[in-house]
């Protein structure tokens, strides 16, 4: 949307556009910095540079043209993390960082989304997972990390979520007795019984309030069962899903419920769809033999993702024709051929350029 509306005033970027002779990449990064008056010289170098070139030296050119002791101190003084737990449970994040370590906190979310963004998902309700929860998923990911690593694990098992919950609550539908996380809210039955699917679990039983006895961890899936769950599943075994890392251990039927923790009553999926068969209403059935079938809220079941073949057919050729629009393979490759980019001078000269209002 913020692209489309700067092309309304920057003419002779969507008329290059129009016309196949600038990719999308190239226009997001011009219309970020572009006026009427520096729109003919930034068109021109975007002619010429390749995609990323265009991208380093737009960011150069936005900074120059900002970059001042006093904006950077500004940043560095208001930098804040505010966090509220909501109504419903869920905390609600809201933070401020300076470029540098704003980058930082990106980097690590976008290689921690790096696996998740693969592939493409059938786009129904329900299915795809959405960029912005696949970037809260991400931050999750990225703290388990943290912690696994302080705690020196070097992994996301290092990671520990305290829930307190009573036995008939979690074989349950509603809170019997208690269900919620150590110092924080109150979860659901459902919630807990996902978590559970693939953690470590203490026993304690207690007499009107009071701890009798307390038991040893135990963990439900014991690495042993986990290598083998991997190597049968490789990966989200839900349909179209083609997530490989970050996986959970779903017990089809859940332990509290009478399920066994066996690799029949196992199957992998991704932090994203084991919610949805918990908290989103979603079935996954046994078929034996490591086959299963998986059912929406109402019923019915979620069909195999198809082959996605390369759509084939006349139609867009013929549009580019009647507008009298040639576009090739070599239509949108850039002049320069990715000729090696002076971008110190070329920041100087646009800057120079914009402070003079040419």
């Amino acid at each position: 949307m913020r692209v489309a509306h700067r092309l309304q005033e920057l003419p002779l970027i969507r008329e290059a556009f129009s016309r196949g002779e600038l990719s999308y990449c190239k226009v997001r990064a011009l219309t970020r910095v572009a006026t009427p008056a520096t729109e003919p010289g930034l068109l021109e170098i975007a002619r010429h540079a390749t995609g990323a070139q265009l991208e380093k030296l737009i960011r150069g050119y936005a900074g120059a043209l900002s970059a001042t002791l006093g904006a950077a101190r500004q940043a560095i003084e208001g930098r804040y993390l505010r966090w509220n737990w909501e109504d419903d449970g869920s905390l609600r994040l809201e933070a401020r960082l300076p470029a540098d370590d704003g980058a930082v906190v990106l980097n690590a979310l976008r290689s921690a989304d790096a696996d998740r963004s693969d592939g493409e998902m059938p786009e129904e309700p329900m299915l795809a997972s959405p960029a912005g929860a696949r970037r809260a998923d991400a931050l999750v990911e990225v703290a388990k990390l943290s912690m696994g690593a302080a705690a020196g694990s070097g992994g996301a098992d290092g990671c520990e979520l305290t829930v307190h919950v009573d036995v008939d609550t979690l074989a349950a539908d509603e809170v019997r007795e208690r269900c919620h996380l150590a110092e924080g809210p109150t979860l659901s039955p459902e919630t807990v019984r996902r978590l559970g699917c693939d953690a470590g679990v203490v026993r304690i039983i207690e007499r009107d309030g009071r701890p009798l006895t307390v038991g040893r961890r135990t963990r439900t899936v014991s690495p042993a069962l986990r290598r083998a769950l991997r190597s049968r599943d490789d990966g989200c075994r839900f349909p179209g899903c083609t997530h490989g890392r970050f996986m959970h251990a779903h017990h089809i039927q859940h332990w509290a419920r009478g399920g066994p923790t066996t690799l029949e009553n196992l199957v992998q999926l991704c932090s994203y769809h084991h919610r949805l068969v918990h908290e989103g209403g979603f079935q996954v059935e046994s078929l034996g033999r490591g086959s299963v079938r998986f059912r929406r809220p109402d019923g019915r079941v979620v069909a195999p993702a198809p082959d996605c073949g390369r759509v084939r057919g006349p139609g867009l050729g013929e549009q580019h024709r009647a507008r009298g629009m040639a576009v090739d393979a070599g239509t949108c490759r850039p002049l320069s051929a990715g000729d090696r980019l002076d971008y110190g001078l070329a920041v100087e000269v646009l800057t120079a350029r914009a402070l003079a209002g040419d």
